[in-house]
C-alpha cells in the first residue's frame, strides 16, 4: 500500500467521545472472545509474526509464507482452499448456530489479511530481520498474523456463531492485484452465498500503538497510470531549430499537467498527479527522437477517476501537437478508490471503541492518497477498511519511519488486540445480520 505515513498520529482531538457500546446478542446466546482469550494466544502470534517477517516474500508466489500459515492453523475444524497459480489461502469457519437472515440465507462475513512483502533491503536492526533483499516494510506480516489470531479466537467460540466467516489470506497486494485475482477465483462466495460484509485493517509503523482510525466514504485513493511517449525529430544539440525536441516538450508537460489540475478539478474532490519517470536522450550533444514520461494519477471518487481518464490523455495530445510533435498516450486504471460503506465504517469504529476505549478510536478527517487493492472487495460488498497503529512504544515520534521505509519498525505488541478486534468485527456483524 502506498503512503501509509499519511495516517494521523495525533488522535486526541479527533477521537470519538460519545459512542454507544456495540451490543452482543443475548437472544442468540453468542459468545465472543475476551481480552483474556487474546492474551492466551499472544506469545504464539509474536512467534508467527517474526517467522513471517524473517521469510518475507514478494508477489503472488509466497510458498514459505503459505506454509507458515497452514502450519499455524493445522488441526482446526475449518475448510481450507489453496489458490491455483498463486499462494492464496481461503479459510471458511462454519458457525454452530447458523441462522438464516431476512433474505433466506445463512450470512457470512469476510476478513482479509495480505501476506506479501516488498523488494526492500531491510535496515531495521531487528534480530529477526530478513536478509534476502525482501522485507515486510508495509507490515503485512502483522496483517497475516492478526488474521490467524482472529481465526483461532473465533474457532474457540464457533459453536455459538450464527453464520460463517471467510478468511482471505491474500498474496500480491503490492502491485499484483492479488485481491482481484482472488475475487475472480470466488473468494466472496467461498461460504456458499456471497458474503454480506467485509473488513480489513492496515498497520502503520508511524502511528501510535493501539490507535485505530477509519472514516465514512472515500478512504483511500484510486490509482491510475498514464504512460506518455513524446515523438519529435532528433538532431545535433547545437542546432535545435533543425529538429523537434521531445525533452523540452516533455518538460513543458510536467508543469502544464499540474497547472491543469489546479484549475479544472475541485480541491475538495481532488486529483493528485506526479510525474514519477522522465527518460529521454543518450548524450548531452544529441536531441533525441523521443522522450518517455510515466505519470501517477490519484483520485478519490469514481466521477473524478472517469474525468481524469477522459481529459488527461486529450490534454497531453493537444499540448504536444501545439509544439509540432506527436504523443502516444496509454492510460491504465490500476485500482479503484477504497470506499467505505457509511454504516460499516461507523460499526468499525464503534466496535473498536467498545473493546479498547473511545480515546483509541479516531474518525479520520481526510482520505489517504495511497491506494489499496481491498478496494476490489469493497466494490462488490459493503464493508470498511481502517488503520491500526503499531509504532514501537518507546520510540520517539521523530524517529518513527513510515511503511515502505527500509527502517520501518512495526511493534508486535498490538497483535493480540488486532486479532481480538477482527474476531469481534466478524462475530458482532454476524449477530446483527442474524437479527435483521
Amino acid at each position: 500500500m502506498s503512503s501509509p505515513s499519511d495516517t494521523d498520529t495525533s488522535h486526541t482531538d479527533a477521537a470519538i467521545t460519545d459512542v454507544s457500546s456495540v451490543e452482543e446478542s443475548t437472544a442468540l446466546d453468542i459468545h465472543l472472545p475476551t481480552t483474556e482469550d487474546a492474551a492466551d494466544i499472544a506469545d504464539g502470534l509474536v512467534t508467527l509474526r517474526r517467522a513471517l517477517h524473517e521469510n518475507a516474500e514478494v508477489g503472488l508466489d509466497l510458498p514459505i509464507t503459505q506454509k507458515l500459515v497452514l502450519d499455524a492453523i493445522e488441526g482446526l475444524d475449518i475448510e481450507v482452499t489453496k489458490g491455483n497459480g498463486l499462494s492464496s489461502l481461503v479459510v471458511v469457519l462454519r458457525g454452530g448456530q447458523r441462522t438464516e437472515d431476512s433474505t433466506g440465507v445463512v450470512p457470512a462475513v469476510l476478513l482479509r489479511g495480505d501476506m506479501d512483502g516488498l523488494p526492500v533491503p531491510e535496515a531495521t536492526g531487528f534480530d529477526f530481520a530478513a536478509t534476502t533483499g525482501r522485507m515486510h516494510a508495509c507490515g503485512h506480516d502483522l496483517h497475516t498474523t492478526g488474521l490467524v489470531g482472529a481465526l483461532k479466537l473465533l474457532h474457540r467460540d464457533r459453536d455459538s456463531l450464527p453464520g460463517d466467516v471467510v478468511f482471505m489470506f491474500q498474496p500480491g497486494e503490492e502491485g499484483y492485484d492479488g485481491a482481484g485475482k482472488m475475487i475472480e477465483a470466488g473468494v466472496l462466495d467461498a461460504a456458499g452465498p456471497r458474503v454480506k460484509a467485509a473488513f480489513g485493517i492496515h498497520v502503520s509503523a508511524d502511528q501510535d500503538l493501539g490507535v485505530a482510525d477509519c472514516r465514512r466514504g472515500s478512504y483511500m485513493a484510486a490509482f491510475s497510470k498514464m504512460s506518455i511517449t513524446v515523438r519529435g525529430k532528433g538532431t545535433h544539440a547545437s542546432r535545435p531549430a533543425t529538429g523537434r525536441d521531445p525533452i523540452q516538450v516533455g518538460a513543458m508537460l510536467v508543469g502544464q499537467l499540474q497547472e491543469y489540475v489546479t484549475r479544472r478539478f475541485d480541491i475538495f474532490d481532488p486529483l493528485v498527479i506526479t510525474v514519477g519517470q522522465f527518460n529521454g536522450g543518450t548524450a548531452p550533444n544529441v536531441i533525441p527522437d523521443f522522450a518517455h514520461l510515466v505519470v501517477s494519477v490519484r483520485t478519490f471518487s469514481d466521477e473524478v477517476t472517469t474525468r481524469a481518464e477522459a481529459e488527461l490523455p486529450q490534454l497531453v495530445t493537444e499540448l504536444v501537437a501545439a509544439h509540432g510533435l506527436e504523443a502516444e498516450v496509454d492510460y491504465e486504471r490500476v485500482l479503484p478508490p477504497t470506499i467505505n460503506n457509511d454504516d460499516e465504517a461507523d460499526f468499525f469504529l464503534e466496535t473498536f471503541a467498545d473493546l479498547f476505549g473511545a480515546d483509541r478510536a479516531v474518525v479520520r478527517p481526510n482520505p489517504i492518497p495511497g491506494s489499496e487493492d481491498f478496494s476490489r472487495v469493497l466494490e462488490q460488498v459493503p464493508g470498511a477498511y481502517g488503520h491500526f497503529g503499531v509504532a514501537l512504544p518507546n520510540l520517539p515520534v521523530e524517529e518513527r519511519e513510515a511503511n515502505h521505509s527500509p527502517r520501518a519498525r512495526h511493534s508486535d505488541e498490538g497483535l493480540a488486540d488486532q486479532a481480538l478486534f477482527l474476531a469481534h468485527l466478524a462475530g458482532r456483524k454476524l449477530a446483527r445480520l442474524a437479527q435483521e
